[in-house]
């Protein structure tokens, strides 16, 4: 799969939603997925878990999938495998979400499939096709060395750049 580029105005417009469904979130509570979910809500996102495997996570209700949640999200985060994605997104669209994160981290595939990008972009729907959210929320510690470092290397989104 090719590079793919993603406006930081793309990055800042999901970030400025505040009710977000995380879908994938691990049962396990050390699990990354898990460490992103308490972040979000300690920085007042109202999020959703979603895993159809998991009855809660952190004493909210986990929902099988994102058309089950009312009220409707406003965005979703995928930290799914690929193959999932490419069905999460199809979901997103029938539940109305235009606003879709495919994370990665550390240039491992993640949840980003070329084929669900291709899908959101041609059902209208804003697509970030991989980082991690870390890297863009205001004081996020470590991972302010890897957007250092990405900046550096010109490989962190810019205003204005489009998708390749």
């Amino acid at each position: 799969m090719g590079e793919q580029r993603v406006s930081l105005e793309v990055i800042e417009d999901f970030l400025a939603q505040k009710r977000i469904a995380l879908v994938g979130i691990s049962r396990e509570p050390k699990d990354f997925s898990v460490m992103l979910f308490e972040e979000l809500c300690r920085r007042g996102y109202d999020v959703i878990p979603v895993n159809p495997y998991v009855p809660e996570v952190l004493g909210r209700r986990c929902y099988r999938d994102v058309q089950e949640i009312q009220p409707p999200v406003d965005a979703a985060l995928l930290m799914t495998s690929p193959a999932v994605t490419e069905t999460v997104v199809v979901d997103c669209a029938e539940a109305g979400i235009r606003r879709v994160w495919m994370y990665r981290a550390g240039g491992k595939g993640g949840a980003v499939s070329a084929k669900a990008v291709e899908f959101c972009r041609d059902h209208g729907m804003q697509v970030v096709p991989g980082e991690c959210p870390y890297m863009f929320l205001p004081a996020a510690g470590l991972h302010r060395i890897h957007t250092f470092f990405r900046k550096l290397t010109g490989h962190y989104p810019r205003h204005g750049a489009v998708a390749a």
